[in-house]
């Protein structure tokens, strides 16, 4: 199957959980079909649009691995839209439009009073050419409305199965405001098909707006005589723990926040994103490779996905669990770790829910603690029995054994002691693991009571 897909943000904002969900399926999808990935920029809206958003947007789909075989922004293209449109006025599929915001408003207000749905009523289509001179002369400029042509909607949508509209029921949609610029329903079609977009993947928000777009392709496709329909998968939409709806304006679940402020991994946000809403079980992945091998839109379920940041991060730990010393190498040291050895990554690994709070155990194996003294006579007891020579693996336990033997101590009374004197925590990696990197001249000084 011929896959080429496209993720189309505006860079009006950072990248929030749900739109960065979109851009994985699109991903996903065509990794496990061999196709395409396209990353566009729909930045036409300029009051709005920055490049530091569209930088920040390209920043956050390489740190999850989504790289791009293709990449276009609207903004660069505003000759080719012109294009179009004059196509699809000529074809006289484009009409235009003289009322202002203010009498729209009016006429829904009407129309919802006499309990009508708040269809346009292509007043304008009985505007004589003498009656848009005189608009022209009062100074107003026209709005482009596409002219629906009534037929039935229908297309098979790969997540939610047969769709069917009745054309009556649409409004005729502005694709080109007064000022001359076009809309968003206008320019994703016309890239759609000058980029050969076969599957166009998104949230189930824009249903209606796939009604209209269907004839839209339709129309253009007619006009220009080539190109096809792409086939559509409309996603349930991710709501927050509490069922709210995700913006941009939601900061804390932006991905920029979950990979600065969070420390998810990013693969374990494309593993949790991928799966939740889906039949599978959401666990951690090896790779996005894995990830892709998996897809398959007949898993989608039709409710509405919630986010758990709780699961994110049991995610986020099992990543980390499995990542090897080479993969986080280069990240211990940037976090300050200079010197650091796989045997300190082995040993503090399985401890870990993100990758920054290795440095908690840096600072206990290669820097100063200060111990937790319970039992200064245990401790001092502890001191006189540590082991001479190389230690190992296996010095804990020889250790610890012959504490017991010449003390009594059993169980939590003998390790809990140990534990909090020679790292000062009450939990943490296995002392068989890091007591070889904490050293015999730290651990007979914290056995002392001195800070070392």
């Amino acid at each position: 199957m011929n896959v080429a897909v496209r993720f189309a943000p505006s860079p009006t904002g950072h990248l929030h959980i749900g739109n960065v969900r979109t851009a994985i399926m699109n991903w996903l999808f065509a990794a496990r079909h061999g196709g395409s990935f396209m990353f566009r920029l729909d930045d036409t809206d300029e009051e709005r649009s920055t490049q530091a958003f569209a930088d920040a947007i390209a920043e956050d789909l390489t740190w999850l691995g989504l790289t791009w075989d293709r990449f276009a922004r609207e903004s660069d293209r505003y000759v080719r839209y012109a294009e179009a449109a004059d196509a699809l006025k000529a074809a006289g599929r484009l009409y235009p439009c003289y009322e202002t915001p203010e009498e729209l408003g009016l006429k829904r207000k009407a129309m919802l009073a006499q309990h009508r749905p708040p269809i346009y009523d292509r007043s304008a289509l009985r505007l004589s050419d003498a009656d848009r001179a005189r608009l022209e002369g009062e100074g107003r400029r026209p709005h482009w409305r596409f002219k629906l042509n009534h037929a039935d909607i229908t297309w098979d949508d790969l997540v939610q199965g047969h769709k069917h509209f009745r054309g009556a029921d649409l409004s005729d949609p502005v694709l080109i405001r007064e000022d001359g610029r076009p809309l968003y329903t206008l320019t994703s079609v016309v890239d759609d098909l000058d980029f050969a977009i076969t599957h166009i993947v998104r949230g189930e928000d824009h249903v209606t707006n796939t009604a209209v777009q269907v004839q839209l392709f339709e129309a253009v496709i007619g006009v220009e005589g080539e190109g096809a329909v792409p086939t559509f998968a409309h996603l349930p939409l991710v709501a927050g723990s509490e069922g709210e709806g995700l913006s941009k304006r939601l900061g804390s679940l932006s991905v920029r926040s979950l990979r600065t402020e969070e420390g998810v991994e990013p693969l374990a946000l494309t593993a949790y994103l991928a799966r939740l809403g889906t039949s599978d079980a959401i666990a951690a992945a090896g790779s996005l490779a894995e990830l892709a091998e998996g897809f398959d839109f007949a898993k989608f379920g039709r409710g509405t996905p919630k986010f758990d940041a709780d699961e994110l991060m049991r995610l986020n730990a099992q990543v980390l669990h499995a990542a090897s010393f080479a993969a986080v190498a280069d990240r211990l040291v940037a976090l300050g770790m200079d010197g650091v050895d796989e045997a300190f990554w082995l040993a503090v690994r399985p401890n870990l829910s993100r990758l920054s709070d290795a440095k908690e155990w840096w600072a206990v194996t290669k820097q100063a603690v200060t111990p937790l003294v319970d039992d200064a006579g245990f401790l001092s007891k502890a001191a006189e029995l540590l082991p001479d020579g190389v230690w190992d693996d296996t010095t804990w336990g020889v250790w610890t054994k012959a504490v017991s033997a010449a003390t009594g101590a059993k169980g939590k009374g003998l390790f809990l002691p140990l534990r909090r004197a020679l790292t000062a925590h009450d939990h943490g990696p296995e002392l068989k693991t890091l007591l070889p990197l904490i050293g015999r001249e730290r651990a007979l000084a914290r056995l002392s009571g001195c800070t070392a």
